[in-house]
């Protein structure tokens, strides 16, 4: 029945139909679009694809048994069907997208940017003929308004794992499941192929729910599974997760998969700093009704050398620390699980990170840049995920629910921000090594490689609003020669400052003190534009190309 529902010419299927063309408004040959406009989008591309700087992913498997060796292969056979499903629900038409288009250049940015728009520089379209990238992706009818959801009776107008469609003039939930059933059939027998051949028990477990949820779409009770897992040296994240994508309401999820490899080694000195989150809540610098919540301590802090990137993860920026699971209540009651992508994040940090510092931070202060201040602000801004509140102190119900669209902005500028907060903390308590100098200078750095990513999507906006707070602070100085110098006493207070009133924030479930915020803080100044556009003319990149399931066991 299912498959019968996907293929119908009529109903359900027409209403599909229209999804899928909604996301271009002319056709990418449209023979009205003039030759300079063309030449000038070639141009464009031939500019932008450099900001990309390929890096071969690779990890020593010398550690991994005669049962991982057999499980890798299928769990990245599940993560190329994720890719696939990603396609499918940000740029449906890409075949022929891709048959249209001769430019090599512009082929191989679509591939990059998974569509037509350029996701490091505000979605601008790339291709001729293709307009503005719409809020509502394909999971919503085109030109559907918030008013027509909101006003509708339908019951899942704001779940992660379906879609809206129009059928018979009348808006309709359709589940992921229902639509993508031969996809994640497919990708569910592979899990369980795998769950056959591993030798871990708890793997095992998460491997069959994992399976169970991406045909059901739900996903409760393996991410339980998930967080009980300790002993596994392999692991894989997939399913519908984020909900970036979605920026009409930021509901929905969007599919992608992380094929990983644990770091034993160093997990086990990251193991120690989940026991502590209890007593950094307490400590949180704002008032005790915005710290009330206690919590998980189950969770764990991992490090792993990430073998493939599938969909989500994989467009545009790449994703160098996750933190899940996303449900609230399964956080509260059990934590989560941050996982930290040492081999990409060391990636970043040689190609990226210090030849940024070396073009703008101040001659003095550039041997503070350590790829270990750089990794400790990286996880602990996941760690950060866990601490404040999840739910508003007015009865307005979850903060998520309460700030809608704007939510997802604003928890990534409160991670950057907590995280930096607890590694200050842990700083003088002695539980971690190293100068607060090296942490400062190098989450400095870190702000202006993060902000190249553009001022459109969730983090781009966190880290505007965090360097534009620190400047109106003085956290930072900009020298006459365009390096910034940092203040390290001054980012303590500044640091505490947007600790509190972001805190504030989500506690008080505000959307419109939050989209004020956004509107004041989370842009691109001309002249820290300026300072960026020096990075692209050094021909510094702005994020990493993987080449990745090659040499994996004889993968391709």
């Amino acid at each position: 029945m299912k498959k019968n529902i996907l293929n119908a010419g009529l109903g359900l299927g027409c209403a599909i139909t229209t999804l899928l063309c909604a996301c271009t408004n002319t056709n990418p040959d449209d023979k009205k679009v003039n030759g300079k406009a063309k030449d000038s989008l070639l141009t464009y591309v031939a500019q932008r694809l450099p900001i990309y700087e390929r890096v071969r992913l690779t990890t020593n498997l010398n550690e991994l048994t005669v049962s991982e060796r057999k499980v890798l292969p299928l769990l990245i056979q599940a993560a190329k069907i994720m890719d696939e499903l990603y396609w499918k629900q940000v740029y449906p038409q890409r075949d022929s997208l891709l048959n249209q288009v001769r430019d090599e250049k512009t082929r191989d940015f679509i591939m990059i940017n998974y569509g037509p728009w350029d996701r490091l520089n505000g979605d601008k379209p790339f291709v001729a003929g293709i307009g503005p990238k719409p809020d509502g992706g394909t999971f919503y009818p085109a030109n559907m308004t918030k008013e027509a959801l909101e006003k509708s009776d339908v019951k899942d107008k704001h779940g992660l794992y379906s879609v809206i469609r129009m059928e018979k003039g009348k808006l309709i939930s359709v589940p992921y499941h229902v639509i993508f059933a031969e996809e994640l059939q497919k990708a569910s027998s592979l899990l369980k192929q795998a769950a056959l051949l591993t030798d871990d028990p708890a793997f095992k477990k998460y491997l069959n729910l994992r399976a169970d949820a991406l045909v059901t779409d739900n996903y409760a009770p393996s991410d339980n599974a998930w967080l009980d897992m300790k002993t596994n040296g392999l692991d894989v994240i997939i399913g519908a997760i984020e909900n970036y994508e979605d920026k009409l309401f930021n509901s929905r999820a969007a599919f992608e998969s992380y094929v990983l490899v644990k770091d034993k080694v160093w997990s086990k000195r990251l193991a120690k700093y989940v026991a502590m989150l209890p007593e950094l809540q307490r400590n949180l610098p704002v008032e005790a009704s915005y710290k009330k919540e206690v919590p998980g301590t189950d969770s764990e802090l991992n490090a792993y050398d990430v073998v493939y990137y599938a969909g989500d993860c994989n467009a545009g920026s790449k994703t160098i620390a996750v933190n899940l699971p996303n449900d609230e209540l399964i956080q509260k009651e059990k934590g989560t699980r941050r996982s930290q992508l040492k081999n990409a994040m060391k990636a970043k940090f040689d190609k990226i990170l210090v030849p940024i510092a070396k073009e703008l931070i101040d001659a003095e202060q550039q041997q503070y840049i350590k790829f270990d201040a750089f990794f400790a602000n990286v996880m602990f801004h996941e760690v950060a995920h866990g601490l404040g509140i999840k739910n508003t102190i007015n009865g307005k119900g979850t903060v998520r629910s309460a700030l809608k669209e704007q939510n997802s902005w604003l928890e990534e500028g409160k991670a950057d921000i907590l995280g930096l907060y607890m590694v200050a903390g842990l700083l003088k308590k002695g539980e971690l090594n190293g100068d607060i100098k090296d942490y400062y200078t190098t989450f400095m750095a870190g702000l202006l490689r993060s902000v190249r990513f553009g001022a459109s999507e969730a983090h781009g906006k966190a880290n505007m609003q965090c360097f534009n707070f620190f400047k109106e602070k003085g956290a930072f100085t900009r020298n006459a020669n365009g390096t910034y110098r940092v203040n390290f006493e001054k980012t303590e207070s500044a640091m505490n400052e947007l600790s509190s009133f972001i805190l504030k924030l989500q506690g008080n479930g505000d959307k419109a003190a939050v989209e004020n915020a956004q509107k004041q803080r989370g842009i691109i100044e001309p002249e820290l534009q300026k300072d960026l556009d020096r990075l692209s003319k050094k021909g510094i990149p702005v994020d990493l190309v993987f080449e990745q399931g090659v040499d994996v066991l004889g993968m391709k």
